[in-house]
């Protein structure tokens, strides 16, 4: 592996990363196939001849995996994706990292400040309430 720095992995972070979280809406009634009603996630996506970075990051934070993601639309391609979803290292490895080493883009900082609420609200079991859910909802819709 290359060295990689920290500085280096906030900038691909700023260009290609996502702090999002999956949640389901309370209130719809349509089913949905996920298992549980909130997932947070944090991911970075290239093209598959750049895929050898994601590998370093697996490597970087000890945690996360990398995966094959196909892309039928139009003028896409497929892609490799570096994920981290397990709530242990989300909330040991990688909000710690970024927490020390601040996003730069505004917009994704935003997001990861959404991102770390819902975390500590998820922590608490907050999103096995309705009300709790409610509002990680409402929160997520503040998120790009």
């Amino acid at each position: 592996m290359e060295k990689i720095t920290p500085d280096y992995i906030v900038g691909l972070v700023d260009g290609e990363g996502s702090f999002t979280v999956y949640v389901k809406d309370p209130d719809s009634q349509k089913q949905v196939k996920r298992r549980t009603k909130v997932e947070p996630r944090f991911y970075v996506k290239f093209i598959e001849k750049d895929k050898k970075i994601l590998y370093d990051l697996k490597e970087f934070f000890g945690c996360g995996n990398v995966y094959f993601q196909k892309d039928t639309r139009p003028n896409h391609q497929h892609c490799y994706r570096y994920e981290v979803a397990n709530r242990y290292d989300l909330g040991t490895i990688i909000i710690p990292f970024f927490r020390k080493n601040s996003l730069r883009l505004q917009s994704k900082k935003g997001d990861f400040e959404v991102f770390c609420r819902i975390f500590e609200m998820i922590m608490k079991n907050d999103h096995l309430k309705t009300s709790g859910l409610r509002r990680i909802f409402a929160l997520k819709q503040k998120m790009h």
